[in-house]
């Protein structure tokens, strides 16, 4: 895989956030990349911490994603490794051994249980690794252990990223400070299906894991289900957030609106952040979809707009084609009042109660040329809303996934 050109939608920078106490953190490079590079991620707490998350639905899915099912029943965590290069899905047996060796490795070295550790691996699908791929290195990297270095961190899971991905807040609850800090990968193979690709959000913050997981799996519906690059369900999605409890704060619950609006806040951002580095993007797409009968039909219709191939391309071109998006809305068999069907581009109606009107073409060529496009249609049959996020379909697409294994 050649290196690829920053996306034209990237932040100027990776952002400065803050440390989370109880964090450490090492990576390494085991060489999948054939280059030098860090590609291996590990993550310890020197206690036990909550732990939430939600995970791909895929049947495909890898067998690290089928792990972490299982021991976020358990509630806490002691660990976290990650390796980009390979996926570890679709490997059987084999995927399965490299696991287990993984995980006897590192509660030998940490003293905890296996249930506590969690595992994710990102890359080329169905090609076997080596057992022994990360237990032999463990001990090197443990070696390594420091304060969290959030940009080597997410510097260390990126694959087709162009950018590497953070956000971050600090905020005061009970005259405590709590920081939270989120490092994300994802570029391509992004729809929702659960959490569309490997994101990782770590809390000094004092919450119960059964209080984190209602705040998790609230959010993501609206922040990590609402993003969608190509339609393709990835086979490792993971969204993981831990709380290392050693702010000092009281104990949270789901209610407490300081520490759920900014774990909210950091979740969409880096949402948003995925979509901008989608591969090929050039143009970061919102999709408004109002008057629908309820919220689950307007987020049916909003991402057949935002998946439809023929939507993205004519808004790579630059073309306010509201045709396509009338053909979007109606392929989903949802309600619709046709006769009062509107749609609306970069806040200019293109197309009121089922038909064309006359607007300013320039006016609008203007904005479809910029890089923030905003779409949208009012279906007219009741209250539901739903906001979808999306990117262009470019040629950059199809160069980077003809060359994936090259």
């Amino acid at each position: 895989m050649k290196d690829l050109p920053v996306s034209p939608l990237a932040p100027q920078k990776f952002p400065s956030l803050p440390e989370v106490k109880g964090v450490y953190a090492a990576t390494y490079s085991l060489g999948m990349y054939g280059k030098p590079r860090d590609d291996l991620l590990v993550v310890n707490f020197l206690s036990s911490a909550s732990v939430a998350g939600t995970f791909t639905k895929s049947n495909t899915r890898s067998c690290d994603v089928d792990w972490c099912a299982e021991a976020l029943k358990h509630g806490f965590a002691r660990g976290l490794v990650v390796n980009a290069g390979n996926s570890n899905a679709f490997t059987g047996q084999a995927g399965i051994d490299k696991n287990n060796a993984t995980l006897e490795k590192y509660c030998e070295i940490a003293g905890c249980l296996k249930e506590e550790v969690f595992l994710s691996a990102t890359g080329v699908i169905g090609v076997p690794v080596a057992k022994d791929l990360i237990s032999s290195k463990l001990e090197a990297v443990w070696d390594k252990l420091e304060p969290a270095n959030w940009e080597k961190m997410a510097t260390a899971i990126a694959t087709t990223d162009t950018f590497i991905k953070g956000a971050g807040k600090t905020i005061e609850i009970d005259g405590k400070t709590i920081n939270i800090a989120g490092i994300a990968k994802g570029s391509g193979m992004i729809a929702p299906n659960m959490a569309t690709m490997l994101v990782y959000i770590f809390t000094d913050a004092n919450i119960a894991s059964r209080e984190l997981q209602k705040l998790v799996s609230e959010y993501t519906e609206k922040t990590f289900n609402a993003i969608t690059v190509d339609s393709d369900t990835s086979t490792s999605d993971t969204l993981l957030v831990f709380a290392t409890n050693e702010a000092g704060n009281k104990d949270l619950t789901d209610k407490d609106t300081a520490f759920a609006d900014a774990l909210y806040e950091i979740m969409l951002d880096l949402a948003l952040q995925v979509v901008k580095d989608g591969e090929g993007a050039t143009k970061f797409i919102k999709v408004d979809v109002v008057g629908a009968k309820d919220d689950a039909s307007a987020k049916v219709i909003a991402m057949a707009i935002a998946n439809s191939p023929l939507v993205k391309t004519a808004i790579a071109g630059g073309d306010a084609n509201w045709g396509r998006v009338a053909m979007a809305v109606g392929k989903c068999l949802e309600p619709i009042n046709v006769d009062k069907l509107s749609i609306q581009f970069c806040g200019q109606w293109v197309a009121k109660d089922g038909g064309a009107v006359k607007y300013d073409e320039s006016l609008i060529d203007e904005k479809m040329a910029g890089t923030d496009i905003e779409i949208l249609v009012d279906v007219a049959v009741g209250d539901g809303k739903y906001t979808a996020y999306t990117c262009d379909l470019t040629h950059g697409y199809i160069t980077i996934n003809g060359d994936y294994r090259s």
